[in-house]
């Protein structure tokens, strides 16, 4: 639901709450005296203040985006605008409240679009993209999956393309590569994470890239039977301290400080995540929301709020909702506060079926 909806539904409500108040206290000045309002009163306003409830919990976003295919998505709140990448057609998609979905970027360097960071920070006002090749996009070398890595910065207004770095060319390392996510400190500086190998990519505002940190501890172990072994880094955020906080698809996480990567370590949690962990989403506490995939297991996605402690050398785990498709591949911000979960069809996708849209489940993160 758009924000001006909403405001205008809570208004209405708010008015009708205004009319029945007065009808109740009319009737309470000509009762005799007693004070006490009748029970059909009480049963309207008790109506109002349900309906005003429901105005304010919002729904499931049912996006009408035919075989896009998304595996994550984030929220521009300054145009109350979802931006979702397309693993199929390579494309961005922008996405309104209503489910509305139109392409917003369709620049031919991107093959798979699959991770999306809106940058509004110091007026920067640019969209990231990593940029990947499952073998199965519109644009795919069939042949030749995980050749392509990339990160593409796109103007948030147009669309254009300011710059696209080829990752595959600084790396040299002739291997398979999938970015599989991407993060913005406060001075622009972008790290983009290889879910399949260990390394950890830095970029400039301008596009220049380089090799941030190569490290054993990022090493990929899990297996996702007929489709990838040795699945890595899944996500990744920048947090307060300046340090990068990366999720593994296994269920750890690695604090990675920037001034030292070299003293990356192991972040001991409470209780691991559920794996494959798929997205993250930084809170306005300082805590992390992750969505756990039920790609293994079938069962329902998990949400599962992080809370640090000691610098994030530790962190407690704590489950915060669910999500009953379990093939839920990310977390981000919402309209009015909310976050959401993102169910794109990547299951359809790898089977090679078509499908008629994705969805975006509102869930709970405390």
């Amino acid at each position: 639901m758009k924000k001006t909806k909403l405001k205008i539904a809570i208004a209405g409500a708010a008015l009708v709450a205004a009319v029945a108040t007065g009808t109740a206290l009319a009737a309470n000045g000509s009762s005799a005296g007693t004070g006490s309002r009748s029970g059909a009163e009480q049963a309207r306003t008790e109506q109002t203040r349900t309906e005003q409830a429901k105005q304010k919990t919002p729904g499931v976003i049912k996006a009408d985006g035919s075989n896009v295919f998304p595996h994550s998505l984030d929220f521009d709140a300054r145009s109350n605008t979802f931006l979702a990448g397309s693993l199929k057609h390579g494309t961005v998609s922008a996405v309104s409240p209503d489910g509305k979905v139109r392409t917003f970027i369709d620049d031919p360097q991107l093959v798979s679009a699959q991770a999306v960071l809106v940058d509004r920070e110091r007026e920067r006002d640019r969209v990231l993209v990593s940029n990947v090749d499952y073998g199965t996009a519109d644009r795919s070398k069939k042949d030749a999956p995980f050749r392509v890595a990339g990160v593409g910065s796109y103007d948030l207004k147009s669309g254009k393309q300011d710059w696209c770095v080829d990752l595959t060319a600084v790396a040299l390392d002739g291997k398979k590569h999938l970015i599989s996510d991407v993060t913005v400190a406060p001075d622009g500086t972008a790290y983009a994470v290889d879910e399949l190998t260990p390394t950890v990519f830095r970029i400039d505002r301008e596009g220049n890239a380089s090799v941030f940190l190569r490290n054993d501890l990022l090493k990929g172990t899990l297996d996702i039977p007929d489709f990838l072994n040795d699945v890595g880094m899944s996500a990744v955020e920048w947090v307060e301290g300046n340090h990068l906080i990366i999720a593994m698809a296994d269920g750890s996480l690695v604090r990675v400080p920037v001034k030292h990567p070299e003293k990356a370590q192991k972040v001991k949690l409470s209780a691991p995540l559920g794996s494959p962990t798929a997205g993250l989403r930084l809170l306005k506490d300082g805590s992390i929301a992750a969505v756990s995939s039920g790609l293994l297991t079938g069962k329902p996605a998990r949400i599962q709020r992080v809370e640090p402690r000691d610098g994030w050398k530790k962190a407690t785990v704590k489950v915060t909702d669910t999500v009953e498709d379990p093939v839920t591949s990310d977390v981000t911000a919402g309209p009015d506060g909310t976050t959401y979960a993102l169910s794109g069809g990547l299951a359809d996708l790898l089977a090679g079926k078509p499908n008629d849209g994705f969805s975006l489940t509102p869930v709970k993160t405390d």
